[in-house]
């Protein structure tokens, strides 16, 4: 899964949260799960991908990267749950051990994903180019891959 992402990780549900981003997710999350690498995901335990969003490019990766940084806590939590309620790994998602159960979340509510009122922003988890291909989902979600991104700066919230 050699592609731009940034991704959250947890200690468990509701627990420690890491956000990242990397031009290799497999790679990366196994050193984060595998505690191989000195720093916050090894020394707070944290080794559960519970939500990712791939990107064309890195520079939009690391800029959605630092805009979710900065939200607030109940913010990314939402963020989580929205696409993976039960805190699901999502490590046998991103091996292809698993479908990606988030596909069929985009395909189901696609037209639903600007929720007026909310205090959080909206942006849907994007689903592996992969994942669409292998799981059948139309051409149509690949053209709505690029317009639901949200790759802007501007939503995050004051931590």
């Amino acid at each position: 899964m050699k592609q731009p992402a940034v991704y959250l990780m947890a200690s468990q549900r509701n627990g420690t949260l890491y956000v990242g981003v990397t031009s290799d997710l497999i790679k990366r999350v196994w050193q984060h799960s595998n505690h191989v690498v000195e720093g916050f995901t090894k020394k707070y335990g944290i080794g559960l991908l519970v939500w990712y969003e791939q990107h064309e490019i890195m520079e939009s990766a690391i800029s959605r990267e630092k805009a979710i940084k900065k939200w607030n806590r109940a913010w990314k939590l939402r963020l989580i749950e929205k696409t993976n309620p039960n805190w699901l790994d999502l490590w046998p998602v991103i091996t292809g051990e698993q479908a990606d159960f988030r596909v069929l979340h985009l395909c189901d509510t696609a037209p639903q994903f600007h929720v007026q009122n909310s205090d959080v922003p909206t942006t849907p988890v994007i689903p592996a180019q992969a994942g669409i291909q292998r799981y059948g989902v139309s051409n149509d979600a690949k053209a709505l891959d690029s317009r639901l991104r949200g790759n802007d700066d501007n939503e995050g919230g004051e931590s």
